[in-house]
């Protein structure tokens, strides 16, 4: 089956009918699992595994694992600290934060891999303000340099241990106070200040290889009229022309309410995938995916395709440690968990 640019979710621990018809639909490419659908590791694989039998490898499973309070997973996983506390290390010695951060990257994959999981919603890639409600402890620093370089060196470890990172949340949901989960959010910058702060972090990201980025439901008012997510102004001409961005874009969650703007349901993700993005998030709303698998109509691009399947996991041709139970893992979180 072809891929679909539809990623959702499931209720519960163990996949019901109604999940098994949402997850064969055409139209659905992806899953992301949430802390609901986590009892311990052997019912996780035992639900990964349903998954893949029902729509086999071309088909996305992810997950929101950045650490902190944004760990779905918990018990028999490695506790990720916020990335503040990166940014923390960071101020005293830049090396050892930097090889920290490469650490908790690939523990962050290895751990997921196990599980045939694909990728992690992760790094934040937001400016810390002091503002934001939302981001808070997920951003490493307020300082532009501090972010590229810890968020480089963590996706360098996820890239070790068998996965590519998705940078969020484009171009920059730091400097607000309102959160876009919970509220329509407007940031009032002038275009030049947050291409020359916030969306630096962005750019040099992608010249280093990042292969995906999550764009935010924030309305930055002196630049477009839409929300990033929906906005081909902030997809097409800023991502994809003015950053060079190749990558897969991912949609945030199209339930939240600050997607409010781009209308009732079926429109947001028409809207969303018109201006650009390869893959929409709905979540939580499981009325809600049946009624656009029932209405939408699109055609995948080959090009959206191919970006797509380039986020699967894959075997890291250099990692060291074969397994999560060999010694040199634990040296690892040892490591992680006495920061």
């Amino acid at each position: 089956m072809k891929m679909g640019p539809l990623m959702i979710d499931v209720e519960g621990i163990a996949l019901t009918d109604e999940d098994v018809k949402r997850i064969s639909h055409p139209l659905v490419g992806g899953l992301i699992l949430f802390t609901r659908n986590y009892q311990d590791t052997s019912q996780l694989k035992t639900l990964t595994d349903a998954i893949r039998k029902i729509r086999g490898h071309n088909f996305l499973i992810a997950v929101d694992h950045e650490g902190g309070r944004v760990q779905r997973f918990r018990e028999g996983f490695t506790a990720i600290p916020a990335m503040r506390k990166l940014g923390e290390i960071w101020d005293k010695d830049p090396k050892r934060a930097n090889h920290l951060a490469f650490l908790i990257g690939q523990i962050i994959a290895m751990e997921l891999r196990v599980f045939d999981i694909d990728f992690s919603f992760t790094p934040v890639l937001d400016i810390d303000y002091s503002e934001s409600t939302v981001i808070r402890d997920r951003a490493f620093h307020g300082d532009i340099e501090a972010i590229k370089a810890l968020a480089s060196h963590l996706l360098q470890g996820l890239n070790e241990g068998g996965m590519h990172g998705v940078g969020k949340h484009f171009p920059g949901h730091g400097y607000i106070k309102a959160d876009s989960h919970l509220s329509i959010s407007e940031d009032t910058r002038t275009l030049d200040e947050i291409e020359s702060k916030d969306m630096s972090i962005f750019i040099s990201l992608i010249k280093h290889g990042l292969n995906a980025v999550m764009p935010s439901h924030v309305l930055y008012s002196a630049a477009d009229k839409e929300p990033a997510g929906f906005s081909s102004f902030w997809l097409k001409n800023q991502l994809r022309e003015k950053a060079q961005f190749k990558g897969a874009i991912f949609s945030d969650d199209m339930s939240m309410k600050g997607a409010i703007l781009g209308g009732e349901m079926k429109d947001r993700i028409a809207k969303a995938l018109e201006a650009g993005c390869d893959m929409v998030l709905l979540c939580n709303s499981p009325q809600l995916v049946d009624e656009v698998l029932a209405q939408l109509d699109w055609k995948m691009s080959s090009e959206s395709i191919e970006r797509l399947l380039a986020m699967k996991g894959f075997k890291a041709p250099h990692i060291a440690l074969k397994t999560t139970q060999e010694k040199g893992f634990k040296d690892m979180t040892d490591q992680v968990r006495a920061m």
